[in-house]
């Protein structure tokens, strides 16, 4: 199927990410949601802000028409890898998937080689061939093929057990990702092998365009404790009180005890760069649950300075790869 986003249509997603009401609605943007977010650090901030702002300067240069093929951007989603960051180590190894640019970004804090790679300009970290969902980089990689991760992330972590003890294997996955059966062979083995998994299930809700309630029957906590697997749920979106939480439940994991973390959260945009079959009061209650806009509520004089640098990083950024020579990649090089 072939996704085209308009100038119009990108406009109204990425002033709507940034937090502003979107054009052609009647009225400001919904009211913040949900109790306050604490003060983050300067680098935790920045970090959000460089994967919120990338993923809105993808979908403007695919609303001009100077990108090509297909992404998924993760906007409303940036606090899960971030919260994850500081818990995996360089040694640990992180597969992700179709929705990944902000996984990416918070192992690597690489966006010129990230948007060289979705461009396909000179320092693309996959010679410009892999696009916005195949990255595979040192101990990385992402998939656009819903549920294959997980079983390569189990074959990661019985090596990792084998070889390396203590190192962990991570692996992101969606909602919509619990339909395949590979799933469930995965998290079979990873209870009686021991294996140190940790499953991060960002879960937002939606599946493409069906809700979870019309393609998941039962829970997702349910489904883990079928195979005797630990699942822990997270409603917030303050990093600072997600990071503590999960702390000691991934040091169990790398003592071979499995986890199922599952992240409630929001996506803001459509499923990619398409229009978004959501009605609209749905996606007026995800941005109202944005942490952006909550932040912005919260801590204004912490994040408009911080913004405004970040944002015009990106722009910097997003000028220069898009002035480098294409990429000349060859399997032979």
């Amino acid at each position: 199927m072939t996704e085209t986003m308009t100038g119009a249509a990108a406009e109204a997603v990425t002033g709507a990410a940034a937090g502003s009401a979107a054009p052609g609605t009647a009225g400001p943007a919904e009211a913040p949601a949900g109790p306050a977010l604490s003060r983050l650090a300067d680098d935790d901030l920045d970090l959000l802000l460089l994967i919120r702002h990338f993923e809105l300067t993808l979908l403007r240069l695919y609303g001009r028409g100077e990108l090509n093929g297909t992404t998924h951007t993760c906007l409303g989603q940036e606090y899960v890898p971030v919260a994850l960051r500081p818990l995996l180590g360089p040694g640990d190894f992180v597969l992700s998937n179709h929705r990944g640019h902000g996984h990416y970004l918070a192992r690597f804090g690489d966006a010129h080689g990230l948007l060289a790679e979705i461009m396909g300009r000179e320092g693309a970290v996959c010679g410009g061939v892999g696009g916005s969902q195949h990255i595979h980089r040192d101990r990385y990689l992402s998939t656009g093929v819903q549920g294959e991760s997980l079983p390569v992330a189990a074959g990661v972590a019985l090596h990792l057990r084998r070889a390396e003890p203590g190192a962990l294997a991570c692996v992101y996955i969606g909602d919509g990702t619990w339909g395949e059966g590979a799933v469930y062979e995965a998290l079979n083995l990873a209870a009686l092998w021991d294996l140190p998994l940790l499953v991060v299930v960002e879960n937002n809700g939606i599946a493409q365009s069906t809700p979870t309630g019309a393609h998941l029957a039962g829970s997702i906590a349910g489904r883990a404790a079928a195979f005797g697997i630990d699942h822990h749920p997270v409603v917030s979106a303050d990093v600072n009180e997600i990071r503590p939480a999960l702390a000691p439940l991934v040091a169990r994991v790398r003592e071979g005890r499995p986890l199922v973390a599952e992240f409630r959260t929001h996506r803001l945009g459509p499923h990619s760069k398409g229009d978004d079959t959501r009605p609209p009061a749905q996606v007026r209650a995800a941005r109202a649950h944005d942490w952006y806009a909550r932040y912005a509520h919260d801590h204004p004089g912490h994040l408009h300075p911080a913004d405004e640098r970040v944002r015009a990083r990106v722009e910097e950024i997003a000028a220069e790869v898009a002035a480098r020579p294409p990429s000349r990649w060859s399997p032979c090089a």
